[in-house]
């Protein structure tokens, strides 16, 4: 295998067939595989391609000191590497970790302007600072936000072809349970998702070898990385707290409730203290957050408590690495791992509805006898989704469904170890086709 497939290739390709493309800044978490799939995506397309990392061509940030006119940059450029050639309408121009010269940014006007050269610039959403950026190439750039892969994308990986998945979309269109084979088949390969993650370098090393060997140990390392990573581009802030709380995500996920509470993190914290910190792992793709509603009804992002919520690592593979040895183990023999099971499969599940483009909403009355652990919406309804780790049973589901002080809510979804069905309340769908419920939603 050469390499994974992933959907942003599909995206490139329409991207530079758009005769009025602005220039592409595809930001997302460190190690997910954008420089991969912007330069394979550029060998197959361009006879000319200009690659220049700044982060280890540190050279290259002087390219823009002259100005931003076009022809002065590629004057520049020719200037550090003679070798490189520039044919007009043949050309891409990659500008790779622009987060360490955000004057590129402000280039990408210029660039638009020209319309000479296509352009892709890729950073890590840690070191960006975005607000920077934004200012400087307002109206001229495209963005796309990467993810690591996710549940389809990890199919792709284990050799399914795309018929087959949309065999499986059609069952859930027509609510028409799975068979037995591609039930248990899903699952096996979910269980293998949910042990790994998505993170390119560990599903590459699973698919190859054809076992775990590994998996785990380079698990670790992805959270070693991250930890220096966060040393390396926390500017403003202090280093140290965002650690605490990076380092405390699988303790509160352990948790009954689950809810992240900065006091628990150390000894005598104070939010205040703690201003910006979780923000700034949110925005450097490393952690989802959740926020409660103060009422389950609509507008969704007009309804939340700041102060109130839950915190799941952007990459379950991260959250296993973060356990103890043998919990990779639990889940590959679907053995009973305690409190861990439930947080496992909502972090799972929150990160499926991210990599759909939905925000993370859950809601808890203040008494505890109505609790559930998603919301998302269609046209007009708010949708409650709890996440069963098995078929246990929906006592607030059928509250929210049932009782007239949710006006907003007509049914909901159960996700479980179950297959399709409806019961004229809410849609029962095995977990392991999350990753398919906004189109679902949109379609059904």
């Amino acid at each position: 295998m050469d390499r994974l497939a992933r959907k942003i290739d599909t995206f490139l390709l329409e991207w530079k067939q758009n005769e009025n493309k602005l220039p592409l800044i595809v930001k997302g978490a460190r190690q997910i595989g954008k420089t991969e799939a912007i330069r394979h995506f550029a060998q197959q397309k361009y006879t000319s391609i200009v690659e220049i990392n700044f982060a280890l061509q540190k050279q290259y940030k002087s390219i823009f000191d002259d100005g931003f006119d076009v022809d002065t940059v590629l004057k520049n450029i020719s200037m550090l590497n003679p070798m490189f050639e520039f044919p007009v309408g043949d050309t891409l121009i990659f500008f790779d970790e622009i987060q360490d010269c955000i004057n590129c940014a402000t280039s990408l006007k210029s660039f638009k302007i020209d319309g000479r050269f296509d352009v892709i610039c890729s950073g890590s959403l840690m070191g960006i600072n975005y607000n920077e950026i934004e200012s400087n190439s307002v109206g001229y750039k495209e963005d796309y936000e990467m993810y690591s892969l996710d549940f389809e994308e990890f199919l792709w990986a284990k050799g399914y072809r795309q018929e087959q998945i949309e065999e499986l979309y059609r069952k859930l269109l027509s609510i028409t349970p799975l068979s037995t084979v591609e039930y248990h088949v899903m699952l096996e390969n979910f269980r293998e998702y949910m042990v790994l993650g998505g993170m390119p370098a560990v599903v590459y090393l699973f698919v190859s070898q054809k076992n775990y060997s590994g998996t785990l140990k380079m698990q670790q390392q992805l959270l070693l990385d991250y930890e220096e990573d966060i040393t390396k581009y926390a500017q403003g802030l202090d280093k140290g707290k965002i650690l605490d709380i990076y380092r405390k995500i699988p303790a509160f996920l352990g948790k009954d409730n689950k809810k992240f509470q900065i006091s628990k993190v150390r000894e005598g914290a104070r939010n205040r203290d703690y201003v910006g910190t979780v923000e700034w792992l949110k925005n450097a793709g490393i952690i989802n957050v959740c926020y409660c509603m103060v009422q389950p009804e609509l507008p969704l992002r007009g309804n939340y408590n700041p102060d109130n919520y839950k915190i799941y690592f952007r990459d379950t593979g991260l959250l296993i690495g973060s356990l103890d040895e043998e919990v990779q183990q639990d889940i590959r023999f679907n053995k009973n791992f305690n409190a861990y099971k439930g947080a496992i499969y909502e972090n799972i599940v929150a990160d499926m509805l991210v990599k759909q483009g939905y925000g993370l909403y859950f809601y808890r009355n203040e008494k505890g006898t109505v609790e559930m652990d998603f919301f998302v919406r269609d046209t007009d309804t708010l949708i409650p989704v709890e996440v069963k780790a098995e078929d246990a049973s929906t006592p607030s589901l059928n509250t929210l469904i049932n009782k007239e002080k949710y006006p907003d809510i007509k049914y909901g979804i159960k996700l479980a170890n179950k297959n399709i069905g409806y019961n004229e309340k809410f849609y029962t769908i095995p977990y392991f086709m999350a990753f398919m419920l906004k189109r679902f939603l949109r379609e059904k």
